[in-house]
């Protein structure tokens, strides 16, 4: 998949979960902070946010994580279906530090083999990363969709 392709396929997707997360509420509720189905922190001097999903907006959304392997002394492997570009063409994965949360990580793109991404910067080994889901967690992050 070329990485025009990919970024058009990734800014469809990033409405999904706008919509996803939207349908999450009851109708004509009102909803109290610890009832959001997402939240977004900034991260203190980084660019990226912290992303916290109800149970109910993970399991709307289909999240599922795969794990960064350890590839020889510098390299690291990392599922493709995690492997995503922002509009600017930057690699990133959606890492999952805790059950629920998600923070963007760049990724270094060394090589693509196989369904398998080498990487020579990227999150450490054992490191949970979004499989499934990354493109609405973007969606979340950068608020497409909001009113």
């Amino acid at each position: 998949m070329t990485r025009g392709r990919k970024v058009m396929i990734t800014g469809g997707l990033m409405v999904a979960l706008a919509l996803a997360v939207a349908g999450c509420t009851q109708p004509g509720t009102e909803e109290s902070e610890e009832s959001k189905a997402a939240a977004v922190e900034p991260i203190g001097g980084s660019d990226v946010a912290r992303i916290t999903l109800s149970p109910e907006a993970e399991k709307k959304v289909g999240i599922r994580t795969g794990t960064v392997q350890a590839f020889g002394n510098d390299l690291k492997v990392i599922p493709f279906a995690a492997l995503f570009y922002d509009p600017n063409g930057k690699a990133w994965v959606y890492t999952s530090p805790q059950p629920g949360v998600f923070v963007r990580a760049p990724v270094t793109v060394k090589d693509i083999r196989g369904g398998k991404v080498l990487a020579s910067s990227g999150p450490p080994p054992g490191t949970a990363v979004v499989t499934v889901g990354a493109a609405e967690l973007f969606g979340t992050e950068y608020g497409v969709g909001e009113e």
